[in-house]
C-alpha cells in the first residue's frame, strides 16, 4: 500500500499514477508476481519474469511505465525506488557476471534481443554536435528503444542510487585481446550522453515530445537516414524539385508558375529545343538530329505573321494598279 503523501518523490508518485491506471496497474501486477515469487531452486522464474516484464512497457502507455522507470530523484530514497523498478533481483541480477561480448552473443541468439539491441544502438546513437547529444535529435525513439531491452537476456538497469549510468548485468574480465571491444560495448550504455539526456528530460518534463524527427547531424550514417526520410515523403508536396506535369518541359512549368497571376498563356514551343538537348544520346537519336528536327517547328504565331505580311502586300498591289487604272 503506497502512502497518501510522497513527500516530493517523483518515482513513489509515479507508482501511485500506475495505481490509479487499470492497464498500468493489472500489467504491473502481472510482473510483481513471478519476478518476487521464489521456488525451490531459484530466487525467482526468471524466464516468467522477462516475459511480464516485456508485456508491461509493450501494453502501459509511456506516461505510466516511463513515469516509474525514468522518475526525477533529488535523494536516495527516490533514486533506489527507481532501481527497483524492474525487480532487479529477479530480472536483473544473478549469481555471476557473464562477460560483456558473451552476454551480446547470447542475445544475438534470439530474434527479439537482437531486434531490440540493434534498435538501441541506432536510436540511442550519441553526437556530440548535436544540440540534444543525439544523432538521431529524438529523445522518445532513445527512450522506447531502451525500454524494449527490459526484459531480454540484454536487460539494463542503473549501475547505483547515485547517478543515471546503467549497464546489463556484465562486466569486461576474462576478455583477453577484446578488451577494447568489449569496454566500447559497456560503455555505450554506462557513458551515453543520450540517454542520459533522454532520462533527464523525461523526468524533468521537458521532453518525450520536444525532440521530434528532424534531419540528423550529416555523417555518413545520418546520411543514409535523411535519404530514406526523403525517399519516404517523395510523393508528398514538400518535395523541392521542380514538378513536370503532363510531360511539358521543366521550363514550360516555370514559366507557368511566374505567369499564374497574369493569367498570360505560356510559350512551350520556346523550351523545345532546350528539351531536345537535354535527351540522353543513348537513347537511339543524336542530340544534333534532334536539335535539327525541333528547330523546324516553329511557332504558329511566326506562320501567322507571315500570312498577315502576304496580304497586306498583295492588297497594297491591288490599290496600286486601281489607282493606275483611274489615271
Amino acid at each position: 500500500v503506497e502512502p497518501v503523501l510522497s513527500k516530493g518523490n517523483n518515482c513513489l508518485d509515479a507508482a501511485k499514477a500506475c495505481n490509479l491506471n487499470d492497464t498500468c496497474k493489472r500489467f504491473r501486477s502481472a510482473y510483481i508476481t513471478p519476478c518476487t515469487s521464489s521456488t525451490s531452486n531459484e530466487i525467482c522464474n526468471k524466464r516468467k519474469c522477462h516475459k511480464a516484464l516485456r508485456l508491461f512497457f509493450d501494453k502501459v502507455p509511456p506516461k505510466h511505465s516511463y513515469g516509474m522507470l525514468f522518475c526525477s530523484c533529488r535523494d536516495v530514497a527516490c533514486t533506489e525506488r527507481r532501481r527497483q523498478t524492474i525487480v532487479p533481483v529477479c530480472s536483473y541480477e544473478d549469481r555471476e557476471k557473464p562477460n560483456c561480448l558473451n552476454l551480446q552473443e547470447s542475445c544475438k541468439k534470439n530474434y527479439i534481443c537482437r531486434s531490440r539491441l540493434a534498435d538501441f544502438f541506432t536510436n540511442c546513437q550519441p553526437e556530440s554536435r548535436s544540440v540534444s547529444s543525439c544523432l538521431k535529435e529524438n529523445y522518445a525513439d532513445c527512450l522506447l528503444a531502451y525500454s524494449g531491452l527490459i526484459g531480454t537476456v540484454m536487460t539494463p538497469n542503473y549501475i547505483d542510487s547515485s547517478s543515471l549510468s546503467v549497464a546489463p548485468w556484465c562486466d569486461c574480465s576474462n576478455s583477453g585481446n577484446d578488451i577494447d571491444e568489449c569496454l566500447k560495448f559497456l560503455n555505450f550504455f554506462q557513458d551515453n550522453t543520450c540517454l542520459k539526456n533522454a532520462i533527464q528530460a523525461f523526468g524533468n518534463g521537458t521532453d518525450v515530445n520536444v525532440w521530434q524527427p528532424i534531419l540528423p547531424v550529416q555523417t555518413t550514417t545520418a546520411t543514409t537516414t535523411a535519404a530514406s526520410r526523403l525517399k519516404n515523403t517523395g510523393s508528398e508536396t514538400t518535395n523541392n524539385e521542380i514538378p513536370n506535369h503532363n510531360d511539358s518541359p521543366a521550363c514550360a512549368n516555370l514559366q507557368a508558375q511566374k505567369k499564374r497571376k497574369s493569367n498570360e498563356s505560356v510559350d512551350t514551343e520556346l523550351c523545345l529545343n532546350e528539351n531536345a538537348i537535354g535527351k540522353d544520346n543513348t537513347a537511339g537519336v543524336s542530340t544534333s538530329h534532334i536539335s535539327s528536327e525541333n528547330s523546324l517547328a516553329l511557332p504558329a504565331s511566326f506562320y501567322l505573321s507571315t500570312q498577315l505580311t502576304l496580304m497586306t502586300l498583295a492588297l497594297s498591289l491591288c490599290l496600286f494598279l486601281s489607282s493606275s487604272v483611274i489615271l
